[in-house]
């Protein structure tokens, strides 16, 4: 099983809170940390543990947090090909209130991987399944070498300029930055997933085949919820990849985003 992830990486600091401060209140944190985190760095640590090893294509800043990021991914299995742009590493500050949700602030300009960049692009050709975060057209035209593809409804303005046809589009019942909107693209996605939490979520497959999805609960209580969604796409894009049905690949899909809420960060920081 060949998997890949073509995406982005946030530097993240992670701070536990009773609740999230409001407009001039003072909170103190129980805790905090930091991790490599991001969309991109999600789902390559859930696509390592799901088939052994996950191949990522990115960017990162060139100062410290960019080289720390690289070096905690490939800890956790993933084999990363990054370019170092001049510049920072983006950086994002979550708050994790009492119980277990996440707000986050973003700092700084998502960083893509392209086209251009001196990456083994050339990998992505057979690969089982790869999952898109960020990228330029042109890194999504490459993509679609892969016998899967699976992409975020975040980058729809990629996905209209850049007119490959996705094996599945995951965007959200819930969050307007990742809602997609039947015949926004052209061509279709065979497969439309919108999450909705813990409410589960439906689909709309081609052919006509739809309906929805039951989410799986958590097996012990809720820590963070940051990745969730992250560990759920990754998992669909595995599902998909091993030639599961629609219903089955969300099945293992549920059951990774149910598995990263019972601890801290995205895969367990």
């Amino acid at each position: 099983m060949r998997v890949a992830v073509v995406g982005h990486v946030e530097w993240v600091t992670f701070m536990r809170v009773d609740h999230v401060p409001a407009a001039g209140e003072i909170v103190h944190a129980s805790e905090w940390w930091e991790i490599a985190g991001g969309g991109g760095a999600g789902a390559a640590v859930q696509l390592a543990r799901l088939a052994g090893s996950c191949e990522f294509f990115t960017a990162l800043g060139d100062d410290d947090l960019g080289r720390r990021s690289m070096r905690g991914l490939e800890a956790a299995g993933v084999t990363v090909h990054t370019t170092f742009r001049p510049g920072s590493t983006r950086r994002a500050v979550t708050h994790v209130d009492g119980g277990g949700e996440r707000t986050i602030t973003v700092l700084g300009d998502r960083l893509a991987p392209n086209a251009a960049d001196p990456l083994p692009w050339d990998h992505l050709t057979g690969c089982d399944a790869v999952y898109v975060t960020a990228a330029d057209a042109e890194a999504l035209s490459l993509a679609r070498a892969a016998r899967v593809m699976v992409a975020t409804a975040r980058i729809l303005d990629l996905l209209t300029a850049a007119p490959v046809q996705l094996d599945a589009l995951v965007g959200s019942l819930t969050d307007t930055s990742e809602s997609y909107t039947t015949g926004a693209l052209d061509p279709p996605p065979r497969l439309v997933v919108r999450t909705d939490g813990e409410r589960g979520g439906t689909f709309e497959a081609d052919g006509g085949e739809h309906g929805s999805y039951s989410a799986i609960p958590p097996d012990g209580p809720i820590v963070d919820r940051y990745g969730a969604g992250d560990a759920f796409a990754a998992g669909l894009a595995y599902g998909l990849g091993t030639g599961l049905s629609t219903t089955e690949a969300l099945g293992i899909a549920a059951r990774c985003g149910a598995a990263v809420v019972t601890s801290r960060g995205p895969y367990g920081g």
